[in-house]
């Protein structure tokens, strides 16, 4: 199935305030569940209008039913407990060469236990969704891989001594969400794999994933296989996006696509579309686009969802010119780099420019690609 959305979002919006208050009165018990979900039904009602308003080809519900883009992977299956698990450093700002300031972000959870489905959370955000938006409608998933954030040597070993086997567990829950949306008529599924970012990094390969019993050269290979394999799905288009971590306007990964390109473009077969983080720096070049199939699409993040500064249009339309030597140009469309609601707390971008910026990304892309 061919998509050729050219201006796209990548999941996540902005959670207004008053969904922030009434998940915390929901989880402290001082609201019924009825309530609380009228209040989520109200915030992705207003993040569809907001995102058709701007223009952009395909919408999201926001992920305004989640605590975090990973949540169908964490919230609602049985195994991971509240066991800290390792610490991260995050940082800031992203100019190069510039002094950075960083954060140490705990990981809060552990697997401990075999894994299972309790329910499906992307089922309900469809469903509803489906019934709002005028435009296509994009749902996203975590990449199984995303559970090697949960794998703590620690803590899952006895139930996992393997992590390999954890992530083959989590592909099959996201396979089953996969063949569940497409039962329900989602044409359109983006698979979310921010560690695949991360192993641009030199520094995260070691402290992140080898220092805790992760071989990255076999996340690179079986792994990528793993993720491959939750887009065997019929009548789906599946996107794969890139990014090197957003909390709160932090980052945990620096590095071009290099080291990692010839592996994850051409093992992930199943997958049509790549949306590629490209917003500054910290992504390196657009050299690495050479090694996609030609058969495949490519979406630029070129727009920052971290920084306040709105990007002026002409740098964006010469970065698409300066990509475009290195991959067919019609093959091509625009996004935001991540998703702007990214963790529950929020991001420092505040709720007009999360709008200047979608509309940028219509406004450039229907320009370019007209």
């Amino acid at each position: 199935m061919a998509i050729e959305y050219r201006a796209e979002v990548i999941g996540s919006m902005l959670r207004p305030d008053y969904l922030k208050d009434a998940r915390k009165r929901w989880e402290a018990g001082g609201l019924g569940t009825r309530d609380f979900k009228s209040v989520e039904d109200r915030a992705v009602d207003e993040m569809i209008a907001l995102q058709e308003r701007c223009g952009v080809d395909v919408v999201t519900d926001g992920e305004m039913r989640r605590t975090h883009f990973i949540a169908p992977l964490t919230d609602v299956i049985s195994g991971v407990k509240p066991i800290p698990a390792f610490t991260r450093v995050w940082r800031r700002p992203h100019e190069k060469n510039q002094e950075a300031e960083q954060t140490d972000i705990q990981v809060q959870y552990a697997v401990v236990d075999r894994i299972h489905r309790m329910r499906s959370l992307t089922n309900e955000e469809f469903a509803y969704a489906r019934g709002r938006a005028t435009k296509p409608l994009k749902v996203t998933l975590p990449s199984p891989l995303m559970m090697t954030l949960r794998w703590s040597p620690e803590y899952s070993r006895g139930a996992y001594p393997d992590p390999f086997a954890l992530f083959r567990d989590a592909a099959d829950i996201v396979r089953d969400e996969a063949r569940e949306l497409a039962a329900l008529g989602c044409e359109y599924i983006q698979i979310d794999a921010p560690e695949l970012g991360m192993l641009c990094d030199p520094e995260r390969r070691r402290e992140d994933f080898a220092a805790r019993g992760m071989d990255p050269e076999r996340l690179l290979t079986e792994g990528i296989d793993i993720i491959n394999s939750v887009a065997e799905v019929s009548g789906v288009t599946f996107a794969l996006h890139l990014c090197r971590g957003n909390n709160k306007g932090y980052y945990v990964g620096e590095g071009g696509y290099e080291s990692i390109a010839k592996q994850v473009f051409q093992r992930s077969r199943n997958f049509a579309r790549f949306l590629l983080e490209y917003d500054d720096w910290r992504s390196g070049s657009f050299e690495p686009l050479r090694e996609i199939p030609p058969d495949k699409s490519v979406v630029l993040g070129l727009i920052s969802t971290k920084r306040v500064e709105l990007e002026p249009a002409s740098a964006i339309l010469e970065r698409i010119d300066e990509a475009s030597k290195y991959f067919p140009r019609e093959k091509m469309a625009l996004s935001t780099q991540c998703g702007f609601g990214t963790v529950w707390e929020g991001n420092p971008i505040p709720e007009a420019t999360q709008e200047a910026k979608l509309r940028l990304v219509a406004e450039i892309a229907h320009r370019v690609w007209r």
